[in-house]
């Protein structure tokens, strides 16, 4: 790709974004394009994971391969292993990341107390300007998971988050899947906070963000995690700078109906907590604080 092609995609994509924009594919982002725009800025690839030697090291084995080693797309790559009693970090060290037992990263709040609270470790252990998270259950995974969601935020420099839109699909049937986006979120989304009512995928597991914005805000501990950070993300930023990118399909390992509802709770949760006329919320956790408010405590382990 020429430098001028390059220039031009760069001028495109930046201005792709916005509530009323159509959401750009994966595709509008080729690597020569995300490699003219990265500069300085480094990259770090995160993955909570917990019990998932099935798919962990594919996952690990495409990122390691196609965006650090064979481009340097990416600077970082790390498994953040919560208390697995399999063999997750034995095959994710084995595919070339970097893996930390979440319970070593801040020891001083204990044991992690979910996804969140991993989430938020990752940012304590990582160390990359621009952070990529990424479930370590998807089957199938290719590289532009990783290329899609960086787009945004080394293309445009008002992007603060960038979130994932997918076909989900359900015992083989698309369109079907993401049972609590569909019945949950985006319904109370579009109720409560209707800003933000064109985000398709405000549950997914796959989205970027700059350290900094997740350096400065606090973490919900649970699956709210997501929840929460859109909200305050779209409330300490703006709703402009969260941008959507289509990644495709998305194939992973389904919950049974039942595991899903405490899911639900603690997504509901997060949306009460920030919604001023709902007061206190029953069995709220404590959130784990800001980043910059721990300076001293910072721990980077690879």
């Amino acid at each position: 790709m020429t430098s001028a092609a390059i220039s031009s995609a760069l001028s495109r994509v930046a201005n792709s974004h916005g509530s009323g924009d159509p959401v750009p594919h994966h595709s509008d982002y080729p690597l020569p394009v995300l490699l003219a725009a990265k500069g300085a800025r480094t990259v770090s690839v995160c993955i909570p994971a917990r019990n998932e030697q099935a798919t962990v090291g594919q996952v690990v084995r495409v990122v390691r391969d196609e965006l650090m080693d064979a481009t340097g797309l990416v600077d970082e790559l790390l498994v953040l292993d919560h208390a697995s009693t399999d063999r997750t970090a034995e095959f994710a060290r084995a595919a070339g990341a970097g893996v930390v037992s979440v319970d070593d990263v801040l020891p001083q709040y204990g044991s992690a107390l979910g996804k969140g609270d991993v989430l938020w470790r990752s940012v304590a252990a990582s160390r990359g300007d621009v952070i990529v998270w990424l479930d370590a259950d998807l089957e199938q995974f290719r590289q532009h998971y990783v290329t899609g969601l960086l787009g945004p935020m080394l293309c445009e420099p008002t992007i603060a988050l960038t979130r994932a839109t997918y076909d989900r699909a359900l015992g083989g049937a698309p369109g079907e899947g993401g049972r609590v986006t569909e019945l949950l979120a985006r319904p109370v989304i579009s109720m409560l906070f209707p800003e933000l009512d064109h985000i398709r995928q405000p549950l997914g597991g796959e989205y970027a963000i700059r350290r900094d914005v997740a350096e400065s805000l606090a973490f919900e501990p649970d699956y709210g995690v997501e929840m929460g950070l859109l909200l305050d993300v779209a409330a300490e930023h703006g709703v402009a700078a969260i941008a959507q990118v289509d990644l495709g399909e998305r194939v992973h390992r389904n919950r049974p109906l039942t595991a899903l509802r405490e899911q639900s709770r603690q997504v509901l949760r997060a949306v009460l907590s920030r919604t001023p006329t709902a007061g206190s919320v029953r069995g709220a956790l404590p959130m784990r604080p800001p980043l910059t408010s721990l300076r001293s405590d910072r721990l980077v382990a690879v």
